[in-house]
């Protein structure tokens, strides 16, 4: 039996995302300038600490642990990663209960069953042959940390593991042999063990702690909300459609709403949705009725919209823009 449709079946039930092999693969960045180039041309605007990190992660071949909030752009250096150097993206989205099974490999245990019925069949009786034939990779599904230790034509993949502070500190433990000698051990066959060692980035939202063993594994960054003028950076790259003056205002308005007191400030990820709900209102700069009826779209929490609604949110406004027009030249 074929396991190319129990791995895509797997594949959809579990969250797995993976893209193609791209044609052309692209040699790693010489310098911390080319990675910044790097990230830039896949319209990714890093810091420079971030691309230093980023550099240093693909030259010394060590996994990249990525802390933040949510949704200020820590997912998003695998998938510009992967798609800049022409590799294969392996995803491994994180939960709570993730095990063995899910992330690394599980056997085709209905396939098996039906070889051993198929040999019992054929008058197949020694035990020791039937169960070496039902244990090889035949019957071995292979699943995203697995599948990452595999050789590919194009170079080693871009293995994403997302959202690590969400697993059990059990399956922290298991990706310590991983993540130091990049194999795997399957009882029933060995180790497996990778002839090129993925490019690893680990993101986590710090709702818990990970565990020092983990992170001394990795290059760690912290991943911070971005400055005013990154911010408009992004949004001039990723929302290109938006108007100069919305874009101005908005992002100042944004920067102000992160420094009240929120139970979640907006990301990027947020600014980004928001701008371009913002264009397909006909919005050329803020306006106070407009800002309040589209909370929703930067905050996702009632109490901090209820806050920020109605005259906050006029406030806020006058603040930015009082703020740009102290920004202008003289």
């Amino acid at each position: 039996m074929p396991i190319a449709k129990p791995l895509a079946v797997g594949a959809r039930r579990f969250g797995m995302a993976m893209t193609q092999s791209a044609p052309r693969p692209v040699p790693p960045p010489a310098s911390i300038d080319e990675t910044l180039a790097l990230l830039s041309g896949a319209s990714y605007i890093a810091e420079r600490a971030l691309a230093t990190v980023v550099f240093l992660s693909l030259r010394l071949g060590r996994p990249l642990f990525l802390e933040g909030e949510a949704g200020v752009g820590k997912t998003e250096v695998a998938k510009v990663l992967a798609s800049a150097l022409g590799r294969r993206l392996i995803r491994l989205q994180c939960y709570e209960g993730l095990d063995v099974a899910t992330a690394v490999y599980e056997w085709n245990y209905p396939a098996q069953m039906m070889a051993i019925r198929l040999a019992e069949a054929a008058g197949e009786h020694d035990k020791d042959r039937i169960e070496h034939d039902i244990f090889s990779s035949r019957y071995l599904i292979k699943r995203p940390l697995l599948q990452a230790l595999e050789p590919t034509t194009n170079g080693a993949p871009v293995l994403l593991i997302d959202e690590i502070d969400r697993a059990d500190e059990a399956f922290e433990a298991y990706l310590l042999e991983v993540l130091s000698d990049f194999q795997v051990t399957i009882p029933e066959i060995g180790v497996v063990k990778a002839q090129s060692a993925p490019i690893v980035v680990i993101t986590s939202n710090r709702t818990r702690e990970i565990h020092d063993a983990l992170k001394r594994r990795c290059l760690y960054h912290w991943v911070d909300y971005p400055d005013a003028a990154r911010e408009i950076a992004i949004l001039r790259a990723k929302a290109p459609r938006a108007p100069e003056r919305l874009t101005a205002e908005l992002v100042a308005f944004v920067q102000k709403l992160r420094k009240q007191d929120l139970f979640k400030s907006p990301g990027v990820a947020e600014t980004l949705d928001w701008a371009r709900a913002l264009t397909e209102l006909d919005a050329v700069a803020l306006d106070p009725a407009q800002v309040s009826d589209t909370l929703g779209v930067l905050l996702k929490y009632q109490d901090d919209i209820v806050k920020i609604h109605g005259a906050k949110a006029h406030e806020l406004i006058e603040e930015a823009r009082a703020e740009l027009r102290l920004a202008e030249p003289r």
